[in-house]
């Protein structure tokens, strides 16, 4: 039996099998009807568009106005958030799973920085704007994890390494930053500090249409390396003993999740917090559920629709997404470190 069999082979039958699956189905319906309902209030909230106008323009019979409301303003912005959510929260799970820790994600560990930094360089020192600042955001997320992997590598990854150097080169890049902010010019500096916080905008239909074509190619990529990620979570020996090639399912997964976080962050900036919370929180949801993408994809998509909705219409003031899901994330991140050190995990 090969390595995929193991992994995906049935534990059981009866209720016991059958409960988690029940579950699984019935958090994921919920997730999805959460998603619905945020986005209709995403197209709803503070309209302009009355709510028979609004199901009219989404048959395509509104008015230029309406159109103009809808399939410009707010359709594209939702449709970005929620692809930007998914590909961040995959990203993390990917990190979090492959080096078996939970602070592992680009956030965290720097490659979204290394995204920042690139595009605000460009912007500030280059001249740039448009479609080549999310190039160089890009560019520089792959860079920052090729530079992690490469300083983390001693015959092998591990996990703590990779989390340790992620968190060295997280600092330097945030240092680099303050030292470019401090030295550009203060009318350059409020279009850089969009890359610096992250926000969704107002994109253009061209923008949504790259990253949901980008996503195509990735998510199934991540869909058929699932069943050897399983196999990973066994530890090292174990799968290596089923045919799993350790290094190679490793090195193939980081890529995926770097090349998902890199893409997601070319196109909003480094939206705090989402790729590190996505994934906890649906294994909280379905304890039994092993890696759990689509939920965790789920998650990241209610997360990042609620917070810009929040931030557009709740706060009284327009607030960037990125603010939203950082003021959300850190007290998170505060309870994972009292948890731990309650649990004597705290190394």
């Amino acid at each position: 039996m090969n390595a995929v069999a193991v992994a995906t082979a049935p534990a059981g039958h009866g209720p016991a099998r059958r409960w988690p699956v029940r579950r699984t189905r019935a958090v994921t319906g919920v997730l999805v009807a959460l998603v619905l309902v945020l986005v209709w209030l995403g197209l709803t909230v503070e309209a302009t568009v009355s709510v028979p106008d609004l199901l009219r323009t989404l048959a395509g019979q509104g008015t230029s106005g309406e159109n103009f409301v809808v399939f410009r303003l707010r359709l594209p912005r939702l449709v970005l958030g929620a692809l930007v959510g998914a590909a961040l929260a995959l990203a993390g799970a990917l990190f979090q799973t492959v080096l078996r820790n939970p602070l592992a994600s680009p956030d965290i560990l720097g490659v979204s920085g290394g995204a920042s930094l690139a595009a605000a360089s460009a912007i500030l020192l280059g001249g740039l704007s448009g479609v080549a600042v999310s190039l160089a955001a890009l560019g520089g997320a792959v860079a920052v994890a090729a530079l992690i992997y490469a300083l983390a590598w001693r015959s092998g990854v591990s996990g703590y390494r990779f989390v340790l150097v992620g968190v060295g080169i997280a600092f330097l890049v945030n240092a680099c930053l303050g030292y470019l902010i401090s030295r550009a010019n203060v009318n350059d500096v409020r279009e850089a500090l969009v890359w610096m916080v992250g926000s969704l905008g107002t994109p253009p239909w061209a923008h949504v249409a790259v990253l949901a074509a980008v996503l195509a190619v990735l998510v199934p990529g991540v869909a058929l390396l699932a069943p050897r990620l399983r196999v990973l979570q066994l530890g090292d020996d174990t799968a290596g003993g089923l045919g799993v090639r350790v290094e190679v399912t490793r090195l193939t997964a980081l890529a995926a999740a770097v090349a998902l976080a890199a893409t997601g962050t070319a196109f909003a900036g480094p939206v705090a917090f989402v790729a590190f919370v996505c994934a906890p929180l649906a294994r909280r949801l379905l304890p039994a559920a092993g890696l759990a993408l689509l939920p965790s994809a789920l998650v990241g998509v209610a997360l990042v629709l609620a917070a810009d909705l929040t931030g557009q219409h709740l706060l009284g003031l327009q607030v960037p997404v990125g603010i939203v899901t950082g003021v959300l994330g850190a007290p998170y991140l505060l309870w994972l470190l009292a948890t731990a050190n309650r649990e004597g995990r705290g190394a």
